[in-house]
């Protein structure tokens, strides 16, 4: 893929080095030349100095021809505003836009950006772990739905996915045994020390606890 990154801060400079390292083509935009130095000496895209909303500057980077545009930088009007560019400009066919304030999220979604918030992700890992540690809301981007580890035990050993899915509420989707990951079918047999991971609507995370004694 050809990716650019508007923010080389520590969030750009580890997802260019993550994406260059895995073969992609990466252009990384920052107005302070320091910034790159986070990148090392293994990264080997391209890096530009300048503003991400400069639309000569998204044209030398090559944004014509660009698969996905990332604006991550530590300003949400800057986010904003260049990622709006390479969606409403360029057609960038995926663009993803970092957003510090909460309140902005709505703004976001409502011109069709995708968004990452850090302060709502690291919220909500906060409130899960409080309420449940094997609980993980913020891998769904929805209040009402999360995932769920569990580990089989006991009176789980020996029945079958079927026996144990609640319609509506909790629903396994994998299951990790031993090395490996099984997407199961209903008449799915589990063994010991099978690791389920199921949705579950966290309005019956209560009742999903209390029924597999968590």
């Amino acid at each position: 893929m050809y990716v650019i990154i508007v923010g080389c801060g520590r969030v750009g400079s580890e997802l260019a080095k993550l994406l260059s390292g895995e073969g992609h083509n990466v252009v990384v935009i920052d107005k302070n030349p320091s910034a790159f130095d986070r990148l090392g000496g293994t990264f080997n895209g391209l890096t530009l100095m300048g503003n991400g909303f400069s639309l000569s500057l998204l044209k030398q980077a090559g944004i014509e021809k660009a698969d996905a545009f990332c604006a991550v930088t530590n300003g949400d009007n800057t986010n904003l505003v260049s990622a709006q560019a390479a969606k409403k400009i360029f057609k960038v066919p995926k663009v993803i836009a970092r957003v510090y304030d909460p309140q902005r999220a709505h703004i976001y979604k409502a011109l069709g950006l995708d968004i990452i918030s850090g302060t709502m992700l690291f919220a909500a890992m906060l409130r899960d772990k409080i309420i449940e540690s094997r609980f993980s809301s913020y891998l769904i981007e929805t209040k009402e739905l999360g995932v769920i580890e569990i580990e089989a035990k006991n009176h789980l050993v020996g029945k079958t996915i079927q026996d144990i899915n609640m319609p509506g509420e909790f629903l396994v989707v994998a299951i990790r045994r031993l090395q490996d990951v099984i997407i199961p079918e209903p008449g799915t047999i589990l063994k010991e020390k099978d690791v389920l991971m199921a949705a579950v609507k966290v309005a019956s995370l209560a009742k999903v606890k209390k029924k597999f004694s968590l």
